[in-house]
């Protein structure tokens, strides 16, 4: 504790403003639990960026943390552009503290001369990828928590292509950051070198996003359509792009419509859980809609429900979705005949094998990466001589093309409502084509558990987890045999029958994967802006016709509970 009172002691110096002195004196004179987890470590950069909790502290998301992370990445672009007049875009979300810190940002970066092109107001975190390729930046700054509770904010980095920063720029903007001091910030702004930027970058976006994302499909005006934006930033664009596209039954959920940094509605303002969605669910059921499309605060991620067999609104998984929208886009490559062999879509470790199978149907190559939309978007980075169609990952995030370098709900919605159109149109529903796809190529079906693990203790707990696992691997899942393991942190896949060892040829991470006998899959993978481990279960059976989905649905759910019991995590 005296280590962490020194780290503490340090933020009542003149360096901090009066208002931070006093929060911290407050929690060294109360002797509070808290004063611990702020100070124990640094806030790092995760597959996300920064993300945490907002207030004082090193483990803090504040005016000094962000102030060091931005002086640290000013510090970094004037080494490897010395010449350069920079540039950078800079947008935030919709909660309490992002307007303000955003202008925090830019007065850091406008004292380093570089020229800000800062939002007037908060829009989608796609938009703000979307204007770093507009408007010639070399960098773009977001300031949001994606779906975490209220009192999280974060910062994302991204660089000139549009996308998340990668090796070598993650490594060393991070070196430099390190190396910094809260002395060697600068926030004497120059104001004159910020520069408001809003409609004109919709309007660029709002065409951008038609030209991908509709396909010529027949009688949109047919399809009911509820929408929720989640207190947050996509009620700015989706609402007008669905208008532009021809989609004329739109019902919004009025009361989630406000942007509100309380997400005073919900529990949590994730679409990948169907409490989100609810007030959404229950529009739908009251004016007869044909789908409910629900993102998150900052717009990039999606969620999407349908009518099922029954009648009834399901809310489809990421995986589900994402094989969805590959085999629509793959398939209207075809039918133009775009598809010549140079083509692939881009999808992750922990993501469903549908989708592979779908591409290899249609001779397309999937490129598989680390969890997070960086490493798709660095995939069309690193394979410029071909054409990538689209991408996604389980945690219901998807990308259309290329002209943004980021997972894009806004694009996403206008892609969700033409499949569900065309299937309209041709008399049947997306629900309906879902089953068709599993017929065709399998029934894949996979499940999520998160074991969320808060402070110090927590993150002890989270990484003596992975130890274990990897000390001690399971020899069996659920009865079937253990054959392959991938360690992505040793970069080794190892089969367990024969005992050879081959490499894993992407970036290491701390990500283990078992295979078993029967085909069932279980990875598991600490979050990198959460405080959880995440236990990633993949299952997958012949489907023979439409007519056995419920029965072969429950059978696959039997196993999934039996695994989920077998390793001891219900």
């Amino acid at each position: 504790m005296k280590e962490i009172i020194n780290k503490a002691s340090q933020w009542l110096t003149d360096v901090f403003d009066l208002e931070t002195n006093k929060e911290i004196q407050h929690l060294i004179d109360t002797n509070s639990d808290d004063l611990a987890d702020r100070f124990y470590k640094n806030l790092e950069f995760g597959t996300g960026g920064m993300r945490g909790i907002v207030g004082a502290g090193t483990n803090r998301i504040n005016k000094y943390t962000l102030g060091k992370a931005t002086q640290g990445l000013s510090n970094y672009l004037h080494q490897i552009f010395p010449n350069k007049k920079l540039k950078v875009a800079i947008g935030y979300d919709c909660r309490h503290d992002s307007k303000w810190l955003s202008k925090v940002v830019a007065d850091v970066f406008t004292a380093n001369n570089i020229k800000v092109f800062l939002f007037e107001d908060l829009r989608p975190t796609p938009e703000l990828s979307f204007a770093v390729n507009e408007l010639g930046c070399d960098v773009g700054i977001v300031l949001t928590a994606s779906h975490n509770p209220p009192e999280y904010n974060g910062y994302k980095v991204y660089w000139s292509d549009g996308g998340q920063i990668v090796p070598p720029q993650d490594t060393g903007i991070i070196d430099e950051v390190n190396s910094l001091n809260y002395t060697d910030v600068n926030f004497n702004a120059k104001e004159e070198l910020i520069f408001s930027i809003g409609s004109e970058v919709d309007e660029a976006f709002w065409k951008a996003s038609l030209k991908n994302g509709t396909f010529g499909v027949k009688n949109r005006e047919d399809l009911k359509i509820v929408f929720t934006s989640l207190h947050g930033t996509s009620i700015k664009l989706i609402p007008e792009v669905l208008k532009r596209a021809g989609y004329t039954q739109v019902y919004i959920v009025e009361e989630q419509a406000i942007p509100d940094g309380d997400f005073s509605t919900v529990k949590s303002p994730n679409p990948e859980e169907p409490a989100a969605l609810k007030m959404a669910v229950d529009l739908a059921n009251k004016v007869d809609a044909d789908i409910v499309l629900g993102t998150d605060p900052d717009s990039d991620r999606i969620g999407v429900a349908v009518r099922d067999l029954n009648g009834n609104m399901k809310l489809l998984n990421g995986n589900q979705t994402m094989s969805m929208m590959t085999d629509f886009l793959i398939n209207h490559w075809k039918k133009e005949g775009k598809l010549n062999g140079k083509q692939f879509v881009g999808s992750t470790i922990v993501s469903t094998n549908l989708v592979n199978e779908i591409a290899t149907s249609y001779g397309v190559e999937t490129k598989v990466g680390l969890t997070g939309f960086k490493w798709i978007a660095k995939m069309i980075k690193d394979f410029p001589n071909l054409d990538f169609i689209g991408g996604g990952e389980e945690s219901f995030g998807y990308m259309v093309g290329d002209f943004v370098r980021d997972k894009d709900a806004v694009t996403s919605t206008l892609l969700a409502c033409e499949i569900a159109a065309q299937a309209k149109a041709n008399g049947g529903s997306l629900y309906q084509d879902l089953i068709n796809l599993y017929v065709e190529h399998g029934f894949y079906k996979e499940h999520l558990i998160s074991l969320t693990k808060k402070g110090i203790e927590g993150a002890e707990e989270i990484k003596q987890m992975m130890i274990d696992a990897r000390e001690n691997p399971l020899k069996e899942v659920n009865g079937s045999k253990v054959v392959k393991i991938e360690d992505y942190q040793l970069s080794v896949s190892k089969n367990m029958i024969s005992g050879e060892e081959s490499t894993i040829d992407i970036p290491k991470s701390n990500v283990l994967i078992y295979y078993t006998e029967d085909g069932t899959q279980v990875a598991l993978r600490p979050s990198g802006t959460e405080p959880k481990i995440k236990f990633y279960m993949s299952v997958n059976a012949i489907l023979n016709s439409a007519s056995d989905f419920k029965t072969v649905e429950a059978q696959l759910n039997t196993k999934i509970e039996a695994i989920v019991k077998d390793m001891k995590l219900s």
